[in-house]
């Protein structure tokens, strides 16, 4: 019993067989069936089966009926196996993959105007292609996103071109160019108007705006300055697309969204632009990757995502437009 409360000395004894074999046990029911299973003769299960059980210091099966039952400590194991085992597998996909020059994940760093309609259809499209790879997406302001990828945290970015892309380790390449729209959900009454406003005649109402420090606040505010407004004073700062339509809809608010993002969501009718006096250019958007790290993977997604954003391009988002 001391092994075990020790934590590590019993199961430096316990191998993968182990592992395997009570797996198997608990599935085919009785030892006959687990052995013919595992190519192993009756009596070398029973001895893989008592060997675990010792290391364990309880039984792990008992006879329920025709078939074999895992004891308390019996599953136990059997967490532990799936866990082991499935980490095992997993491991063994990534290093076979890494003698390909290959990865079996991808983690993705995107802001609003990327997870409107190029990631969505880049990720689809990728892992069509290839299936063995996991995609890991996170939505952050491009800032955090490319200090992120700078720490390798991140294998590749979809957000603004700026000049926190110019890092020496870092290499990009320009998607399209994105605009800044004003955009209500039902709970505004301006919700199917089809009007023109000056955007200062629309200072008071309640703005939920991007957070400072982010391109498309700097974008913002500067076209507020443009239009002689300069004092706004917004209600809710988010960078979450999520907050921004849910309370679009809650009460009578009005936001700011990236042209695309706004396209995707009117399309589905979860937000109305609303028309202003001037075009509010947000910037380039593009695809950043580490130099150094700039793997087949890595490639393939970049090569994907520029089909999808080039028009009239054969990617998949060709026939969607």
């Amino acid at each position: 019993m001391s092994d075990l409360a020790d934590g590590f000395t019993w199961a430096r004894r316990l191998k993968v067989r182990h592992l395997e074999s009570l797996l198997v046990l608990e599935q085919a029911g009785t030892l006959t069936e687990a052995a013919v299973r595992l190519h192993m003769t009756q009596s070398a299960m029973s001895h893989w089966l008592a060997e675990m059980e010792s290391l364990v210091g309880a039984p792990l099966v008992v006879r329920g009926g025709r078939r074999l039952e895992l004891t308390p400590a019996g599953q136990l194991m059997k967490r532990l196996a799936i866990s082991v085992l499935g980490d095992v597998s997993r491991a063994g996909q990534a290093l076979n993959a890494s003698a390909r020059g290959k990865t079996t994940r991808l983690h993705v760093g995107s802001v609003w105007s990327g997870v409107a309609r190029v990631l969505p259809m880049a990720v689809t499209h990728f892992q069509r292609l290839h299936p063995e790879v996991s995609v890991t997406v996170t939505e952050q302001p491009v800032g955090t996103l490319l200090e992120r990828l700078a720490r390798r945290d991140l294998d590749v970015v979809l957000g603004t071109i700026d000049a926190r892309t110019y890092h020496s380790g870092l290499q990009y390449e320009t998607l399209f160019e994105d605009d800044i729209c004003v955009v209500v959900g039902r709970g505004s009454p301006l919700w199917g108007d089809t009007g023109l406003h000056p955007l200062g005649s629309l200072v008071h109402e309640q703005w939920i705006v991007p957070p400072k420090g982010t391109t498309m606040r700097g974008q913002w505010d500067s076209a507020l300055i443009d239009a002689g407004a300069p004092w706004l004073q917004p209600k809710v700062e988010t960078a979450a697309i999520t907050t921004l339509l849910t309370l679009l809809h809650s009460g009578n608010y009005i936001g700011v969204c990236s042209e695309e993002m706004t396209r995707y969501q009117s399309a589905h009718a979860m937000v109305h632009k609303v028309a202003i006096d001037r075009v509010i250019r947000f910037g380039a958007v593009g695809v950043v990757w580490n130099k150094d790290l700039y793997s087949e993977t890595i490639e393939a997604f970049v090569q994907i995502a520029r089909e999808i954003s080039r028009p009239g391009g054969t990617g998949p988002a060709a026939a969607a437009r």
